[in-house]
């Protein structure tokens, strides 16, 4: 036994939690495994949990009645391939896209945002761990 603390993934609310997984498996070529309750889908790059809830609401995209909780960002090489399919496997693209240059934000089918990008947060120059 120790205190270590390792994160172990993410899990994103949804109305039926393996159609989500199903989605998300699609665009990251990853395999979802569950029900509609409870749900994961596993990628090459990670894992994404999904969990029904009972009066799931969608984020109102940039600013609404509901506000965005959280969203999941996807490093890409081409924007206008990785639209195309993520628009055919069900997304939407908003029409509010504050960072066109490098990001395009798309709803999932339950209406969370996630943002396609080519720029790799995790390089921001000058920044410091927090520590």
């Amino acid at each position: 036994m120790s205190d270590t603390i390792r994160f172990s993934g993410v899990t994103v609310n949804a109305p039926d939690a393996i159609v989500l997984a199903r989605f998300y498996a699609v665009i990251t070529g990853g395999v979802a495994k569950g029900n509609p309750r409870w749900a994961t889908v596993t990628g090459p790059n990670g894992d994404i949990a999904f969990q029904q809830v009972d009066d799931y609401r969608s984020t109102v995209w940039p600013a609404g009645t509901v506000p965005m909780q959280m969203h999941l960002d996807f490093l890409v090489d081409d924007l206008a391939a990785t639209g195309a399919r993520v628009l055919a496997a069900g997304a939407t693209r908003f029409d509010f896209q504050p960072n066109s240059d490098h990001c395009f934000v798309y709803a999932d089918p339950a209406g969370h945002p996630f943002c396609l990008s080519t720029w790799d947060g995790a390089q921001i120059d000058g920044e410091t761990d927090g520590t």
